[in-house]
């Protein structure tokens, strides 16, 4: 199965994980990404301190833990290669959209764009 396949298809919880310039670790629920190229996520990110890590430090990973019994899902070990901001972009990405994230009083968002370096199974090493 594709990862677009995947996230479209698979429920569960993500976490994404980031850290500062000096190395402190931060991790924080997200959403599905978006898959538009193969070997590429695409977060939408609210303008907070996951976001803020990656601004001077790249790398980051990303968990998702699958719904249901057991321990499915998958771990990525991920670069940021872009960043795009704009309500007609970032819109194209949302899967679901609330009067919050489209009123006037909403928050600053950011469409940022990982390099998959990695891809391991939630649990063990290999596939």
């Amino acid at each position: 199965m594709s990862l677009n396949d995947y996230f479209e298809k698979t429920n569960g919880t993500g976490v994404l994980s980031t850290a500062d310039k000096q190395g402190k670790v931060n991790s924080a629920l997200y959403a599905r990404p978006h898959v538009v190229k193969e070997g590429e996520l695409v977060f939408i990110m609210c303008d907070r301190l996951s976001h803020d890590n990656i601004s001077v430090n790249p790398h980051a990973a990303y968990l998702f833990y699958e719904k249901g019994e057991g321990y499915r899902g998958k771990r990525f070990s991920l670069t940021k290669i872009s960043e795009e901001t704009g309500d007609a972009k970032l819109a194209a990405f949302r899967r679901k959209c609330t009067e919050a994230e489209t009123g006037p009083n909403r928050e600053k968002k950011f469409l940022v764009t990982f390099k998959i370096n990695s891809e391991r199974p939630l649990v063990g090493e290999t596939e």
